[in-house]
């Protein structure tokens, strides 16, 4: 099952899509899809009234807008250089240990939605990653495999940079560079953890800019796994269920000087294996 949240913005409702690709209201299970859905056995419950076959059909799903997964997290917990092809394009030696960094919560838009330029910014970037979506508290955790119970499931995450606020204006923080609005559409579904066959460590992550390619990777290529990253933070900070982890972008980004910098009018896709597809228009943000 997929979960999503369809509708208008900040008016989304909670579906669920079933196995066989019906849309489903989820209304009579949960008002959200947020923490406290995940962290009271929503999932659960969701594939109960499923079997139970008790959820309606959503009339019109299909020309709903797609929001976010995941409403209102309280944290966007994001990964730098964990692929070592992306450390290299980068100019920069892979770490020895997970590089950690914060985007604004509010950046969090729908797949489908645009990417708003902040005024004047000339060098945004575009970066494909598997998102992590917690589903109960991390703290202390004692092992990479007690991580997995704390993992609701996986999305996709565009960690829309700004390389010139990243790293020319940040004073040595990258969150500058990654907090503008808009700056990290999400889903457009939320695969729950233990319906990923494979796990999340032999996905394809791919992006295009305009039709042409530009990220073509395996998730097997992290030099941090999904359960080594949840647990290596959870003795740096609590993790709450509907948290956000981006867990890093493969090579194939602007900064490696290959490819030009994003420009209004561009179109930007990205997918991962089982996770479905995002599309993205850039436009330039108002003022005022």
């Amino acid at each position: 099952m997929q979960l999503m949240r369809l509708g208008e913005t900040g008016r989304e409702r909670p579906a669920v899509r079933d196995d066989t690709g019906a849309i489903r209201d989820l209304t009579p299970v949960t008002r959200d899809i947020d923490g406290a859905f995940l962290a009271d056995g929503g999932i659960s419950r969701v594939r109960r009234a499923l079997e139970a076959g008790t959820l309606p059909l959503l009339p019109d799903a299909d020309r709903l807008r797609v929001g976010a997964p995941v409403a209102r997290p309280t944290a966007v917990v994001c990964i730098g250089q964990n692929y070592a092809a992306h450390a290299a394009e980068s100019g920069s030696e892979p770490p020895t240990a997970p590089i950690l960094f914060f985007k604004h919560p509010n950046t969090i838009v729908g797949p489908y939605d645009d990417v708003l330029l902040p005024p004047g910014a000339e060098k945004v970037d575009w970066e494909v990653e598997l998102a992590v979506v917690i589903g109960r508290p991390a703290r202390y955790l004692s092992s990479a495999a007690e991580a997995a119970a704390c993992i609701a499931g996986y999305a996709i995450s565009h960690d829309v940079s700004e390389r010139t606020y990243q790293l020319a204006e940040s004073g040595g923080q990258w969150s500058k560079g990654k907090s503008c609005e808009t700056f990290n559409p999400l889903g457009p579904w939320l695969v729950p953890a233990n319906e990923l066959p494979c796990g999340p460590q032999d996905l394809t992550l791919r992006s295009r800019v305009n039709g042409e390619p530009r990220q073509n990777s395996s998730t097997a290529d992290m030099i941090f796994g999904v359960q080594e990253l949840v647990w290596h933070l959870s003795h740096y900070l609590t993790l709450d269920p509907g948290d956000v982890i981006n867990t890093g972008t493969p090579q194939g980004v602007a900064l490696s000087g290959r490819f030009p910098y994003l420009k209004a009018g561009d179109i930007v896709e990205l997918e991962i294996d089982r996770l479905g597809h995002q599309r993205q228009t850039l436009r330039d943000a108002r003022v005022g």
